[in-house]
């Protein structure tokens, strides 16, 4: 089967950072699903990945973890679904990405692909879907109901792959009052008709520009981008009893002594700690994206798809990398088929 992959660990500018190679397809065992890769989408994760480093690997080592296609064989273990399924998910970490005709996932992270979308379409939206999901109603506790409806959050970074459904979901879901971070017309642009009710840019005074939109505090943040710079700006603007969660990992020491006269809460997010540890309740993951395409086929949530870049290979993917590490990515990036 063909498959983009990596050997050396090199800059995205060298030809060799990402290569085309045929490798065996893989049979499924236990509650594996052997799915038909029809579309990708690229994350931070894959730059961070392969990003230099002085090691090399015996074996090719296949990267990409945002995938839809259709499942092909399951393994004597599987029940959720049978060959021939439209399925969607992002897969583990710690095994072969989806950059390949043949993937092998566990069933307990997947979810049946909404059925309004197409395979690109779909692609664009489990990794992303999945970190916002778990950020905003598992790490910080707010209502999937609407329960908390009326309360404010601030998200960090809008305009990204995560920002893209979190503000959806913290808006059309949660019915939160959503601020959302951007610094040129064209995100701000993206954000606004995605559902955030206010825009700010991340690059000026956040608690300032709060302030003068009329708020003083936030009851969340969500730090979608940079947490060692804007950890700071958060630990002020939330409310006392609030909480913030970050996916980006720090490179220092935060200051959460600034959290405890507030009693605000800190969280991590990170998609795949289910699927690296093989936590019990792994299957929520498949849940979580089964409630999130009957919402997309109900109306409520859209795909967040920014650019199609074409085929499956190596040219396509180190441009995908490449833009961004450049850092100016609205939405999602996708590639479709070999």
């Amino acid at each position: 089967m063909k498959a983009v992959a990596l050997t050396r660990y090199l800059p995205i500018s060298n030809p060799e950072s990402l290569i085309d190679i045929e490798l065996d397809k893989p049979a499924p065992t236990g509650r594996d699903l052997l799915v038909k890769i029809e579309a990708i989408s690229v994350n931070p994760v894959d730059t961070k990945v392969r990003a230099p480093k002085d090691k090399v690997e015996e074996t090719p080592r296949v990267l990409g973890w945002d995938a839809a296609g259709v499942v092909e064989a399951v393994g004597p273990d599987a029940t959720l679904f049978k060959p021939g399924d439209p399925v969607y998910y992002a897969g583990s970490v710690t095994r072969h990405g989806a950059n390949c005709e043949f993937h092998l996932v566990d069933e307990r992270i997947v979810g049946a692909k909404p059925k309004s979308l197409d395979f690109t379409h779909a692609a664009a939206l489990p990794l992303t879907t999945i970190t916002a999901w778990e950020a905003l109603f598992e790490r910080l506790g707010v209502s999937p109901q609407g329960a908390d409806e009326g309360k404010s959050v601030l998200i960090i970074g809008g305009a990204g792959g995560v920002g893209s459904i979190g503000i959806q979901l913290a808006k059309k879901v949660a019915k939160l009052t959503v601020i959302a971070t951007a610094s040129r017309p064209e995100s701000a642009k993206w954000a606004t008709e995605l559902g955030a009710d206010h825009i700010v840019n991340h690059f000026d005074d956040i608690p300032k520009q709060l302030k003068a939109i009329g708020f003083e505090n936030v009851d969340y943040v969500l730090i979608f981008n940079d947490t060692d710079k804007h950890f700071p700006a958060a630990a002020e603007v939330v409310k006392p009893q609030g909480g913030i969660c970050t996916i980006v990992e720090n490179s220092r020491p935060l200051q959460v002594e600034l959290l405890k006269s507030k009693s605000a809460a800190f969280h991590w997010e990170f998609m795949f700690t289910r699927s690296m540890f093989g936590t019990p309740d792994m299957i929520e993951q498949h849940k979580l994206l089964s409630e999130v395409a009957r919402l997309i086929d109900a109306g409520t949530l859209t795909t967040t798809l920014g650019r199609n870049l074409g085929k499956i290979d190596a040219a396509n993917l180190r441009e995908a990398h490449r833009l961004l590490e450049e850092g100016r990515s609205i939405g999602k990036l996708v590639l479709t088929g070999f």
